[in-house]
């Protein structure tokens, strides 16, 4: 996890639900820090910087790519 950047930043968890599934469909190594505290003190999210996406610089622009489609996707779109 120390060679990870961050990939993007969500206030919420509900805000990354769908993502997380498709990097998991697509075996890209991922981690969201912050979200276990965040999912006990909701309301702290921008004290914290919010909800990290980690991955490793190699997957960065497919994740972005991901990221990216899910926006311009009516049916499954991130917040």
């Amino acid at each position: 996890m120390k060679n990870f950047i961050v990939a993007a930043v969500f206030t919420y968890a509900h805000e990354f639900a769908i993502l997380r599934l498709i990097l998991d469909q697509k075996g890209i190594s991922h981690f969201f820090q912050n979200e276990t505290m965040l999912s006990v003190l909701p309301f702290h999210s921008n004290a914290l910087g919010g909800i990290r996406l980690l991955v490793h610089p190699n997957d960065l622009e497919q994740v972005q790519q991901i990221i990216e489609d899910l926006k311009h996707n009516s049916d499954l779109h991130i917040v």
